[in-house]
């Protein structure tokens, strides 16, 4: 799978170190190319990875604070279909360390969802794990649980074929928040999966 992950921060590293884990090709997008060139030579080791101005892959990731995500989504709008975005943000003042008002919407994921292109599908993941945790891979020995966070009601996940909670390995059922998504825990080890159904923007 090519997974292109937006940013070039502690965040983006840790979720490339899982995606170079499972054996995917990793592509780094910043506002800085040279960043981008700097994080994909620190992790040549791990596996294929390279640096690109377009956001072109089967997932990407918006590994980037979440006041610039929405703009990241429109200044690649162009290079996202077929791609599942996965938002891996949350809404909070960083220089305060409050939540964001991101009404009328319910969520941030709402917010970034409205701004990406039709048919563009939307996922929620990595947004409750720390950037340290990801790199290393466990917790105490223990593997990482990730919680993703999406709607099935759909219609561009099929066209792809690729599921959309494709970025961690085994799941099981979670609670959901609204009546048309579906979130579950996953053992993070990045493993690609088939579904038959489609994937559509999360709460």
């Amino acid at each position: 799978m090519r997974v292109t992950i937006v940013g070039t921060g502690n965040m983006a590293r840790g979720v490339a170190a899982r995606a170079l884990a499972g054996s995917h090709h990793v592509t780094f997008v910043g506002t800085d190319i040279g960043k981008a060139e700097d994080l994909a030579d620190e992790l040549t080791g791990l596996g294929p990875v390279r640096a690109s101005e377009t956001a072109e892959g089967d997932l990407v990731v918006l590994a980037v604070p979440y006041t610039q995500a929405p703009h990241a989504v429109r200044q690649h709008a162009g290079e996202l279909g077929g791609a599942v975005i996965v938002d891996a943000t949350n809404p909070i003042d960083l220089s305060v360390l409050e939540p964001l008002d991101v009404s009328p919407f319910r969520s941030g994921a709402e917010v970034i969802a409205d701004v990406a292109p039709e048919g563009v599908p939307v996922v929620k993941a990595f947004n409750t794990a720390f950037a340290g945790t990801l790199v290393a891979g466990a917790v105490a020995g223990h593997p990482l649980d990730i919680f993703i966070a999406g709607d099935d009601g759909g219609r561009a996940g099929s066209s792809r074929g690729w599921s959309a909670t494709a970025a961690c390995g085994r799941s099981r059922p979670g609670r959901s928040r609204g009546p048309a998504s579906s979130r579950r825990s996953a053992t993070c080890t990045w493993r690609t999966s088939r579904r038959s159904g489609p994937t559509s923007h999360p709460p």
